[in-house]
């Protein structure tokens, strides 16, 4: 007797899950929108000079890390400064 209580009820609320996804279909590029709109709020974009920034300092740090692991081999730690150098 249950379950056709829940039948029951599932048949009444299947029209309205229908149009929520209907209406969701329908309005997905607007939904995206307000999304991304809400995000950039959170969290904004960087700007072209902030990013140069951040990509200089990581390609920094890293040339870093490779001199500290290669103190053995000076033919390496000046090649890898002449890159450094250049960039």
């Amino acid at each position: 007797m249950s379950t056709y209580i829940n039948i029951i009820e599932f048949a009444q609320y299947l029209p309205l899950v229908i149009l929520a996804l209907a209406l969701a279909v329908v309005f997905k590029p607007m939904l995206r929108g307000i999304a991304r709109a809400a995000l950039l709020v959170v969290k904004p974009k960087l700007s072209k000079e902030e990013r140069l920034q951040r990509r200089l300092m990581r390609d920094t740090m890293m040339f870093k890390r490779m001199l500290n692991s290669m103190e053995g081999s000076p033919s390496h730690v000046a090649e890898l400064r002449a890159m450094a150098c250049r960039a």
